[in-house]
């Protein structure tokens, strides 16, 4: 018998499984007023460590100054805080 038929099958690993990163807004107040949020800053400003298949921002904490966020996915409660602060969000494909 064939030695992948004699050993024992172990889950399932997805081939096309994509990395998230996943940020809260809380994270984003170490942000100054008014400043464009996009992957090379959240880089530079260590709050991740890589970028994986993208971004996603969600909406735990609250904001209180307009800032301007360019990521891959945001939440629909993220958006509507973001917004509600006055300030901009773009969805980058």
């Amino acid at each position: 018998m064939p030695l992948s038929r004699r050993l024992p099958k172990r889950g399932f690993r997805n081939p096309f499984r994509r990395d998230i990163v996943i940020i809260n807004i809380d994270q984003l107040k170490r942000f100054p007023e008014g400043s464009v949020i996009d992957r090379d800053a959240l880089l530079k400003a260590g709050l991740v460590n890589r970028i994986g298949d993208g971004v996603k921002v969600l909406g735990k904490g609250n904001i209180e100054y307009p800032i301007s966020v360019k990521v891959d996915m945001i939440s629909r409660g993220a958006k509507d805080k973001i917004e509600a602060a006055g300030g901009s969000v773009i969805e980058v494909i």
